[in-house]
């Protein structure tokens, strides 16, 4: 499944929550995204250095998507060089506090995994 398919997921009324939720966090990087800017605004390139791997092309595509979904705020400071900085909406950091218990879910499914692992 692509993810334009994802991404139309997330304005279906007729799915269910998760599957909502799931749509709009979609991606390798969104979830890190939000988890940073939890501790307040930061600009483009700050992001960037804080995620290695990440590329600018892609970094653009999830703020925008993130923007678009009502997640973050994007807001440019008419000083020369133009500054762009990105925060948390209200409903992103519903999102992310939301997210909380189901990123500890993980890091113990994880910690399952590694413990299940034969020793060789």
């Amino acid at each position: 499944m692509g993810p334009m398919m994802t991404r139309s997921r997330a304005r279906d009324p007729n799915v269910c929550g998760v599957t909502a939720a799931i749509a709009v966090i979609d991606g390798k990087w969104k979830t890190a995204l939000l988890w940073l800017l939890e501790s307040g605004p930061r600009r483009p390139g700050e992001l960037r250095r804080r995620l290695p791997g990440l590329t600018e092309k892609v970094l653009t595509q999830a703020l925008r998507e993130m923007e678009a979904d009502g997640l973050i705020h994007r807001e440019v400071h008419e000083v020369r060089p133009l500054k762009t900085v990105y925060s948390l909406t209200p409903f992103g950091r519903d999102l992310s506090e939301a997210l909380a218990p189901l990123a500890d879910w993980g890091h113990r499914r994880l910690a399952k995994l590694t413990d299940s692992l034969p020793v060789s």
